[in-house]
């Protein structure tokens, strides 16, 4: 791997025109365009918001789709990079109640309105005038200070640091939403776990173990087998070097796996759905390899397989998972920590999969 180089920095656009405090900032420039920049700190928050000083944003596939250029929605750039992040309160609207100055909370990953049905029944990623998602449509989280609607500042049990809070909105909030809203996994069962080395994929295994599941995860090096294991993983398949497929089957006596937890895509859909139990269900919340993949439909209706499709998390999901990482059920997987400066290396490594579990950028 080539040397860690920082990033570009530029000064802010027109700094005469700006006479309060400044803060730092990582500007998504252009397709693979990155620039460390000072922009204004923001003003005072408004009634309903809260101030946050951001202390660790989390890096996401999302993060590297809005670096390429991958947005599925105009947006104008530059554009503050950054989905999934938590910080600590430093000022609260006039109107906010039931977080203060010094709390730490984790911050939605989205703009949700607060006022549709969907939202005003907790249910914000299913929210029906959505503004964006934070980093990707809208301005994100890699910078210095942001003020949220404090709706969407979820309040970290005491004690947990920024850092774990920072995994909430994303990392193990959507897998709360997938393995318990949508795939109901149930002690006992058994769960296939892919690319159990990725963020997401290493709090699934250890989300899943602690709900009692037999838990069977494929990795994409041998090097990541005993790192998996680690987590609480019974049974860890090189998926490189083997046909994870037939594996599951030897494992499970023919019988399949009642969960197959999907965020590959085309490079595992076939696999995972010969490895499913009649009645099997499989969960997916992303497609990393692809957006397009064949389905036999036989084995859908024959076996009475379920897909379930899965989409970010609620802020229930976030507030039960800081409560279990707090409670010792789960921990953040940490590969690397990185400042805002290196950026680009970060993007680089987790787009190349070089990485067991969350690259974290420190402010």
């Amino acid at each position: 791997m080539k040397p860690a180089r920082p990033i570009a920095k530029t000064a802010n656009a027109d700094p005469a025109a700006h006479t309060g405090p400044m803060m730092r900032a990582v500007h998504v420039t252009s397709e693979r365009g990155l620039a460390l920049v000072e922009v204004p700190r923001p003003p005072p928050p408004a009634a309903d918001e809260v101030q946050v000083r951001i202390g660790c944003v989390a890096l996401n596939h999302i993060d590297v789709w809005g670096w390429r250029g991958m947005a599925f929605a105009n947006r104008q750039l530059p554009i503050i990079a950054g989905a999934e992040a938590a910080g600590t309160v430093v000022k609260a609207g006039s109107a906010v109640s039931g977080l203060s100055e010094g709390d730490v909370v984790a911050m939605y990953g989205a703009h949700t309105c607060g006022h549709c049905r969907a939202c005003r029944e907790g249910r914000d990623n299913f929210c029906e005038v959505l503004a964006g998602m934070y980093g990707f449509h809208i301005d994100g989280f890699l910078r210095e200070y942001a003020n949220v609607p404090a709706r969407l500042a979820v309040k970290a049990p005491a004690g947990l640091t920024p850092l774990a809070a920072a995994m909430a909105p994303i990392t193990f909030g959507t897998v709360e939403h997938m393995l318990f809203d949508n795939a109901k996994l149930k002690a006992g069962e058994t769960i296939l776990v892919h690319a159990g080395g990725s963020g997401i994929g290493s709090a699934a295994i250890q989300l899943a173990k602690a709900a009692g599941a037999v838990v069977i995860a494929t990795v994409g090096s041998d090097a990541k087998i005993v790192k998996a294991k680690e987590l609480g993983a019974d049974h860890v398949i090189n998926y490189s070097s083997e046909r994870f497929e037939g594996r599951v089957r030897k494992i499970t006596q023919r019988r399949g796996v009642d969960v197959v937890f999907e965020h590959v895509g085309p490079k595992t859909w076939a696999g995972s759905l010969l490895s499913m139990s009649r009645g099997g269900r499989l969960v997916t919340c992303g497609s990393t390899t692809g957006i397009t993949a064949e389905i036999n439909l036989n084995l859908l209706y024959q076996q009475q397989l379920k897909l379930l499709g899965s989409f970010g998390c609620t802020r229930k999901n976030m507030s039960d998972a800081m409560t279990k990482i707090a409670d010792g059920a789960a921990h953040p997987v940490i590969d690397t920590r990185i400042s805002l400066d290196h950026l680009d290396e970060g993007l680089r490594r987790l787009e190349s999969r070089d990485v067991f579990g969350k690259i974290i950028v420190e402010l």
